[in-house]
């Protein structure tokens, strides 16, 4: 295997050379191509991870996986880099790698937005939050305040400008740490605090933040419960209208195999789960007591814990989020779908377990003394910049410092890369392994006399979810059952039984009682069956196969 290192950001031309190379070097296991453009037509591409030699992708249940929706969310590339290249070199000394590499596949898109990504990663950096496409309206903000770099240091800080009614004062015991004045408070040294950056046509007075140009969030565009503009910021003029979010909803819909998913972000530390819009009482029991299981697994291997949305990770008590990728993939198609929030600062600096929103809301200044002494010791002071006076062009005598948000918040500093990203991919393999997977698990051939053949065959799921993944996917009749079609030779006929027909849907074991107790039963509903009475002379080849669009597909031939 290549030598692949996780300890710095790649820009675009690397990410995909990157890409290309791994595919150059595992062609049994790794397939390559680009899905679609960018706004600025940069290719998306996408990885599909699978032993080719057991048979084609389409041909298994398959697990999706998509990153850096988000512009500078990058250290998500690298989780999903990091996925593909653990599977790759895991493939024949890992047993579950090996395992699922031969029953299963994956769907990989390493940069969903590598317009966004390139700005974020550019030597002079800019931040948008997602799309670099103008929205609602094409035009330059003409007034407010423009982050950027203005010391030229690299880094877009910010700036605290001495103020009498300002909200801020330094803490007297460490000066660098801005706190909140106290309510009733006057008397003291204040501040008024913002992001770094020029104000454009300032009047002298009044303080605004400009508004961007590009104001698209991408993790908005998807088609579940997808809102207008004036109800949900970023959301775009309709579902899918943005050419990534439509590159990768034709993609996973034209593809039914896809069982789960999982898409990368940052920050947070935290696995969460649908709804955003609605509380947990929404769900059919079945699919929240397995998606409880499998965060339940994931904290086990990752220690982020896993959370619901609506009830734990709200912008705003009284709003919701709408038009995501894992409301959309549970609530049309259901696969349980994850967001993954890579990163936290706070777990970092020994805080613990916290509110995640509400901490940024309310939070006792304890913990900020954590953050900084995180910074001071094990960031070697490279977070938290001491702040420093700057003339600026508008405003005056300002100063410059705090936070480096980019360096030690948005992603993990290079050097803890690898350690953060690495437990997840080891998630995402046991949610593979956790698919549903039909395999043959009986023939039968027996003779009924006059060249007439009675032909029995059976299926079973070995995987631990039912076929339909979700109870959710049979309320939306969104996957068939399990197909059976028999292909006779030529001057053979058939007696009874159909050429093709639907059998039904397959349990798994993920809805068995944990107690076994007298009453518990265990009927084969694992299992389906298939027979015909075929008129044909002995020594025919009858073929025989079973599909199911998630289950994956069952091929065998029988002899008379």
């Amino acid at each position: 295997m290549p030598e692949i290192t996780f300890d710095r950001y790649w820009r675009y031309e690397e990410l995909a050379g990157i890409l290309n190379g791994l595919a150059e070097d595992y062609p049994g296991l790794m397939k390559l191509e680009s899905i679609g453009k960018s706004h600025e037509g940069r290719d998306i591409w996408l990885a599909t991870v699978t032993n080719l030699e057991t048979g084609p992708a389409e041909e298994k249940p398959a697990f999706w996986v998509d990153a850096n929706i988000h512009a500078t969310e990058v250290s998500a590339s690298s989780a999903a880099t990091y996925l593909i290249r653990f599977l790759l070199g895991g493939y024949g000394s890992d047993p579950e790698v090996t395992r699922s590499l031969d029953t299963r596949a994956y769907y990989i898109v390493p940069r969903l937005n590598p317009d966004g990504a390139e700005l974020a990663l550019a030597d002079k950096p800019r931040y948008l939050r997602s799309s670099t496409r103008p929205y609602p309206y094409d035009e330059d903000p003409i007034e407010g305040l423009i982050q950027e770099d203005m010391d030229g240091d690299g880094r877009i800080l910010n700036i605290r400008i001495q103020d009498s009614n300002g909200s801020w004062k330094e803490h007297p015991d460490d000066p660098r740490l801005l706190v909140r004045r106290a309510p009733e408070e006057t008397g003291g040294r204040y501040f008024r605090l913002m992001p770094e950056g020029r104000l454009e046509n300032w009047d002298g007075t009044l303080i605004r933040m400009a508004s961007r140009k590009e104001r698209l969030d991408l993790n908005r565009n998807f088609p579940a419960h997808w809102r207008q503009e004036h109800e949900q910021p970023g959301a775009g003029p309709y579902p899918t209208s943005e050419p990534e979010i439509r590159t990768i909803v034709d993609f996973i819909v034209s593809h039914p195999n896809i069982t789960g998913g999982v898409t990368f972000h940052t920050y947070s530390g935290v696995l969460l789960r649908p709804y955003g819009t609605q509380a947990d009482e929404a769900f059919p029991a079945e699919d929240l007591w397995t998606y409880q299981k499998i965060g339940e697994k994931g904290k086990e291997i990752t220690g982020y814990p896993a959370v619901s949305v609506y009830h734990d990770f709200r912008y705003h008590p009284k709003e919701v989020i709408t038009g995501v990728f894992d409301d959309w993939m549970y609530d049309h198609l259901g696969i349980f779908a994850w967001t993954t929030e890579l990163w936290s600062p706070q777990r970092q600096a020994g805080i613990g377990e916290y509110k995640f929103i509400d901490w940024y809301r309310e939070h006792p200044v304890e913990d900020d003394f954590k953050l900084l002494k995180w910074n001071d010791e094990v960031l070697e002071g490279k977070g938290y910049v001491p702040w420093r006076p700057f003339e600026h062009p508008q405003l005056g005598p300002v100063e410059i410092g705090g936070w480096d948000s980019s360096y030690a918040f948005r992603n993990p500093p290079p050097r803890f890369l690898e350690k953060e990203i690495s437990p997840h991919a080891r998630w995402i393999l046991w949610q593979s392994l956790i698919s549903p997977h039909m395999e043959l698990y009986s023939t039968e051939v027996k003779p009924l006399g006059n060249d007439r053949w009675l032909i029995r065959a059976v299926v079973h799921n070995t995987g631990w979810l039912p076929s339909y993944v979700t109870k959710k996917a049979l309320e939306r009749k969104a996957v068939r059952g399990v197909v059976a079609e028999i292909a006779l030779p030529e001057g053979a006929a058939l007696e009874t039984g159909k050429a093709r027909e639907e059998l039904g849907q397959l349990e798994g074991r993920a809805y068995k009682e944990a107690a076994s107790f007298g009453w518990t039963a265990d009927p084969t509903e694992d299992r389906l069956k298939a027979e015909w009475v075929v008129l044909a002379p002995q020594g025919s080849q009858i073929a025989l196969t079973f599909r199911h669009e998630r289950a994956g597909m069952v091929r065998t031939t029988v002899g008379l």
